[in-house]
């Protein structure tokens, strides 16, 4: 479960920020997370309920994730298409020489502070 190791260091991200702004308290956090970057919303929700608790600043702040589609671009024709539903193959042109534009990453979207 890689979801706690994100999160620890989205606390230390989240307190250093607290820190610089002068900020007593984070209400919420919205988490850009990809389609494809293998975290598991709900493990990572999960962790927050836990996690959230050891830190004074954080711990009646709420987690809300969005979810980023994938989409891969193909260096034959120029197209992008949708990651999941079509896989390494482009549907427009059917070449496997393709590769991932979005989709795979872990953002912090917006903070909400009090």
């Amino acid at each position: 479960m890689h979801e706690l190791g994100i999160l620890v260091h989205m606390a230390k991200t989240l307190k250093s920020l607290a820190e610089e702004n002068q900020l007593t308290e984070i209400g919420g956090i919205t988490l850009e997370v990809g389609e494809v970057s293998g975290i598991v919303p709900e493990y990572m929700t999960d962790c927050w309920a836990y996690y959230r608790k050891k830190e004074d600043i954080m711990k009646n702040s709420e987690l809300k994730i969005e979810i980023t589609p994938a989409v891969t671009i193909c260096e034959n024709c120029g197209k992008t298409y949708q990651t999941v539903k079509y896989g390494k193959q482009c549907p427009h042109c059917e070449s496997y020489d393709t590769y991932l534009l979005e989709g795979n990453g872990c953002n912090i979207k917006e903070i909400e502070a009090c």
